[in-house]
């Protein structure tokens, strides 16, 4: 079971320091699988037990170069970076990422050998259309993504569902996790809106395999919680 917070752009490398250094204590002997993905400005490197890694929210697909503004995979290197997040729908909305870049990022990793967290999920007009729109969607993100490289692990998350304290019901959770596992054979999250109040129901569906958190796992306490439900979940 992974439980993963995403800081977004949140947190100091100072704050950061402290949030892993908590986390680390509490989950080092736990079953959890945790991953933690601070902003770039945060990335170091920490003596972590195996069950638990830094992530990269982002990176460019080249080792280095004259990309301005832009982390290439050198400076992950740095701090021993192996756990990425790609196609994150901020990164596809509001910073116009296409399906040919992130495909071009997701090979790049895949080359590299490192963990994928490669997110998925659909706009509230398309999950007006109903499951077969969202399915259809949600494909279409996935063309041309290696589904049977080894550390991959994708995240589903409704788009209207993320940051607006409004998870998708559990149903729909389950039957989208469920299409997807049957042509996928690799780890499932789903992320949106999850927190400490519903993240055992989340968890507790059968095709799911843990969560992408955002906001609600930036307050250090909160997310140790959220951890702490997962691994009573496992017993």
């Amino acid at each position: 079971m992974i439980i993963a917070s995403n800081f977004k752009t949140n947190h100091t490398r100072k704050s950061t320091r402290e949030f892993v250094s908590k986390v680390a204590d509490f989950a080092k002997n736990l079953s959890v699988d945790v991953r933690i993905y601070p902003p770039s400005s945060a990335l170091d490197c920490f003596d972590l037990s195996k069950n638990i890694k830094i992530g990269a929210q982002n990176f460019y697909p080249a080792q280095y170069g004259s990309f301005t503004g832009e982390i290439g995979f050198e400076q992950l290197e740095e701090f021993k970076i192996d756990s990425l997040l790609v196609g994150h729908s901020e990164r596809r909305s509001i910073l116009g990422e296409s399906n040919e870049l992130i495909k071009e990022k997701f090979d790049f990793a895949k080359a590299k050998n490192v963990e994928i967290i490669f997110c998925i999920g659909e706009p509230q007009t398309v999950w007006a259309g109903g499951s077969l729109a969202v399915l259809d969607y949600l494909w279409n993100q996935l063309e041309g993504i290696d589904l049977k490289y080894e550390k991959l692990i994708i995240a589903y998350e409704p788009v209207w569902a993320i940051g607006t304290g409004r998870s998708a019901p559990l149903e729909e959770i389950e039957n989208t996790l469920s299409f997807l596992k049957e042509d996928i054979d690799r780890p499932l999250l789903y992320g949106g809106s999850v927190k400490a109040e519903n993240i055992a129901e989340i968890l507790r569906l059968k095709s799911c395999d843990g969560v992408l958190v955002g906001s609600a796992s930036w307050n250090v306490e909160n997310f140790i919680e959220m951890i702490k439900i997962a691994n009573e979940e496992l017993k």
